[in-house]
């Protein structure tokens, strides 16, 4: 009996840039359910989110050409979901990139969730709802998310070194904003 052999990203990525829209398919089903869970920890409007989670796969169906294979589809794919996630919410201050817990689907919250929580609206919550979103991901990116700045920069699709000083800008903003939130 013959087995049948399961294709890689990389090579779904191949036959969409070919025109195989079943390959688009098998990329969504493989990617779009930890791709929303990941949106929706730095957005709370699921109508965004998943908004974002549509663009994202319209333009890995037009970009597939361009892929490379520099790292991984997951880790490309995802940087497409955060340029387009930022993109979005440039116009809309009126949506919160932290999750709100009373959204979650998940009954008893981890311990960790629970803590970043009470960090998140807190006086703190309130700071980084101030920054503008490039410099929310960023700060997403390398300290929820622990990410490298030469990985968030991968992940972002900027410069390591611009991820660097977008860094030091959010926390000296955050420093300047609790300072304030202080003296109030």
């Amino acid at each position: 009996m013959a087995q049948s052999v399961v294709p890689n990203d990389q090579a779904l990525l191949e036959a969409l840039a070919g025109g195989d829209v079943g390959a688009l398919r098998e990329l969504y089903a493989r990617h779009a359910p930890w791709l929303s869970v990941r949106l929706m920890r730095r957005c709370n409007d699921r109508e965004v989110t998943s908004d974002v989670l549509q663009d994202t796969f319209v333009a890995v169906w037009q970009g597939a050409q361009r892929y490379r294979g520099n790292g991984e589809v997951g880790a490309w794919i995802w940087g497409i979901a955060v340029r387009r996630l930022v993109s979005r919410l440039r116009a809309r201050r009126d949506v919160v990139l932290l999750r709100d817990p009373a959204a979650s689907a998940v009954p008893a919250p981890a311990l960790e969730d629970e803590l970043l929580s009470g960090v998140e609206y807190g006086e703190l919550g309130r700071a980084l709802a101030q920054l503008s979103p490039e410099l929310r991901a960023v700060l997403q990116a390398t300290v929820l998310d622990g990410l490298t700045t030469r990985e968030a920069g991968r992940l972002l699709g900027i410069p390591q070194n611009t991820v660097k000083t977008r860094v030091h800008r959010a926390k000296a903003r955050l420093r300047q904003s609790l300072v304030e939130g202080e003296q109030s």
